[in-house]
């Protein structure tokens, strides 16, 4: 009975330390979102999170190490994201417009996604999880397999169209910090109007959707 006694309360330990990091991590992100990494300080973090700078310092030695943690949360949310169900017909086309329709919906809500990709974009520290890499490679290898598959114009060099979606896309995340109609789904919908014509042969554009063939 004692041992049992005593592994319930490892286990009660175990989960309270679990929530104590999570709630660091996400009032780490709202911090870092709201005032940017180079203001933002630990006792403002632990303050949010309810804890004191000691059970913080137990969890996080540094403020970049704080930081890095959010970062591998975020690339956790990101993929999440990218990974998505999607109609198994889909093209990859129609996927590409799908998950920045999802991505615009999760930077609207969640904290600790805005703040990964706000870090990545921090000069004064170098990202361990770099979120605007990840999303750049994954856009890369999607219309890498879209063009394989016969889904883009022959005209059309998959490479350019990288450059044009992560370029817009991030703009909106930077932009999005300010003003929340950036990341709107009308906005993801207008974008990808314009840009589709010029980058899907005529007769398959009528079967994409720009404004997301599932619900997001």
């Amino acid at each position: 009975m004692a041992s049992l006694a005593v592994t319930e309360q490892s286990m009660v330990k175990q989960e309270r330390a679990a929530r104590t990091r999570e709630a660091l991590i996400r009032s780490a992100a709202e911090v870092f979102n709201r005032e940017g990494f180079s203001v933002a300080s630990l006792t403002m973090i632990s303050a949010l999170a309810g804890v004191s700078n000691g059970a913080l310092h137990f969890h996080f030695a540094s403020k970049a190490i704080l930081a890095d943690a959010v970062e591998e949360e975020a690339v956790t949310r990101l993929l999440a994201v990218t990974d998505a169900v999607h109609p198994p017909a889909a093209s990859r086309v129609q996927l590409l417009v799908d998950v920045t329709h999802g991505l615009a919906a999760a930077l609207r809500t969640d904290v600790v996604l805005r703040a990964g990709f706000e870090l990545s974009g921090e000069t004064s520290r170098v990202p361990q999880s770099d979120l605007r890499e990840c999303w750049q490679m994954w856009v890369e290898e999607t219309l890498k397999q879209a063009d394989a598959e016969g889904h883009l114009r022959p005209e059309v060099a998959a490479r350019d169209v990288v450059s044009a979606v992560v370029a817009a896309t991030v703009g909106f995340e930077v932009l999005g910090a300010r003003d929340a109609m950036w990341l709107s789904a009308s906005t993801v919908t207008r974008f990808w109007r314009l840009l589709l014509p010029t980058l899907v042969p005529a007769p398959l554009l009528a079967d994409l959707e720009a404004e997301g063939a599932r619900a997001l």
